[in-house]
């Protein structure tokens, strides 16, 4: 048995090499650019899905349609105003104004690589979002009696995806500086939960459709994902590269 596990071993031997160093916690490419790239890759799938399904003959947007029909014939005032409450912390304006806070909190801490995190996540998702409404171009829900009026287009949710951007890095950052797991996981929790309600409120108000909510989603964790793990993986090199 053990011969033939040293013959297996020495057979595959660069095989299992590669699969240590890819879910080893440490080194260059190790298991955090490994759980990166397959978020990316398993975002970027779905996103791919859901943008292939908008036509209006698919039943995905007849789903669209009927979820923005039923939630505009469901509204009471009490809500509404919840709702706009809790949409505006998605909004253009709250989103920017946190991340100047924090871009100036790490200019005052000399923190440049992760200024420089703050401003490709947040500017670099800006215009994705921008460029995926434009090459989209897909119109936002006609409602007999609309909650909202945007001429804008309205996919991906541009709320909802400022909202994963900003408190999914927030909540990465809790994850990798708070001292306690519990923290973690409020902090991980937390963000969710904001960016679910944000998500519902801008379906609810019939701002979006569904479909616009879940493009947002798996398009802000796709870029999200790929800015954190690459200056994570940029920050590994340089501690790496430092004399002992």
């Amino acid at each position: 048995m053990d011969a033939g596990m040293t013959d297996f071993r020495k057979r595959f031997e660069r095989q299992i090499r590669f699969l240590r160093e890819r879910f080893s916690p440490e080194g260059r490419a190790g298991l955090h650019l490994t759980i990166g790239v397959l978020v990316v890759l398993l975002t970027g799938y779905w996103f791919g899905e859901i943008a292939e399904n908008l036509s209006a003959n698919h039943p995905l947007a007849h789903l669209d349609q009927h979820v923005a029909v039923w939630f505009n014939q469901h509204t009471t005032p009490a809500i509404i105003h919840i709702a706009k409450a809790i949409s505006f912390f998605g909004s253009v304006a709250w989103v920017t104004l946190i991340t100047l806070c924090l871009a100036l909190f790490l200019i005052w801490q000399r923190d440049w690589l992760n200024f420089f995190l703050v401003a490709l996540t947040m500017i670099g998702g800006s215009i994705l979002n921008v460029f995926l409404k434009h090459y989209f171009h897909r119109q936002r829900p006609i409602l007999e009696n609309p909650l909202v009026t945007l001429s804008s287009y309205g996919f991906p949710s541009g709320h909802t995806m400022g909202a994963i951007l900003l408190y999914g890095l927030l909540a990465l950052y809790g994850w990798r500086n708070l001292k306690t797991r519990r923290a973690r996981l409020a902090a991980a929790l937390g963000a969710c939960v904001l960016v679910l309600l944000i998500g519902f409120t801008r379906i609810y108000l019939g701002a979006h459709f569904l479909s616009d909510v879940l493009g947002a989603l798996t398009a802000g964790i796709l870029w999200l994902t790929f800015c954190w793990t690459a200056i994570e993986t940029l920050q590994g090199r340089q501690a790496q590269s430092r004399p002992g």
